[in-house]
C-alpha cells in the first residue's frame, strides 16, 4: 500500500491544472492507517457546479460525501479537482450524485459510502438526490438499505418544504 501514498501527484503541487471536462482519472487515494477502526470521513463540497444537459444552464449544489473507509482513503485535493471537473459537464442532478458515488467506489472500495446533492432551486423546485452503497455480504450492505429507507425522515430539514 505504501506505493499508493508515494504516487500522490496533486497534494503540494502548485502547478496543478484544473480540468475543463469531467475527469475521474484525477482521483488519488492513500493507505488507511486505521483499517481496524470503523469511522466516517465526511466531505462538504458547497461550491459544486454542473450544467443542465438540455439547456446548458448552470446548476449549483452542496454535495455531501460520507464514507467508511476500508483499506484506502481519497486524497482531498484530488477530490477537489475532480469535483471541479463537473463544472462544464452536462448531466442531471441524479446522475451527478450517482457518478460521484460510483467513481469513489471504484477508487477506494469503501465499506460504506453515501452521496447527497442539495441543489439550488431552479424554476421554484430544488432537487436533492441521495445515493448510497454498502459492501455486499457485510453489515454495511444492511446499513445502506436502512439508511436509504430512512434518509429523509425530516423533509423540512432537507429543504423539501422550503426549510433550507
Amino acid at each position: 500500500m505504501r506505493d499508493k501514498e508515494e504516487n500522490l501527484t496533486l497534494l503540494g503541487n502548485k502547478g496543478v491544472k484544473y480540468s475543463e471536462t469531467y475527469s475521474p482519472d484525477v482521483l488519488e487515494c492513500f493507505e488507511n492507517k486505521h483499517p481496524d477502526v470503523d469511522y466516517f470521513v465526511k466531505f462538504n463540497c458547497p461550491e459544486f457546479t454542473s450544467l443542465c444537459p438540455i439547456t446548458g444552464q448552470p446548476d449549483f449544489a452542496c454535495i455531501y460525501i460520507s464514507y467508511v473507509p476500508d483499506k484506502l482513503l481519497v486524497e482531498s485535493k484530488s477530490l477537489k479537482i475532480y469535483m471541479f471537473s463537473f463544472r462544464n459537464h452536462g448531466d442531471f442532478h441524479e446522475d451527478c450524485v450517482n457518478i460521484i458515488m460510483k467513481d469513489l467506489i471504484k477508487l477506494m472500495d469503501p465499506k460504506y459510502i453515501e452521496v447527497t446533492g442539495m441543489f439550488m432551486p431552479r424554476g421554484g423546485i430544488s432537487i436533492d438526490p441521495y445515493a448510497n452503497y454498502g459492501k455486499p455480504g457485510t453489515k454495511w450492505e444492511e446499513m445502506a438499505w436502512t439508511r436509504l429507507m430512512n434518509h429523509d425522515m425530516n423533509p423540512a430539514e432537507s429543504g423539501l418544504t422550503g426549510g433550507r
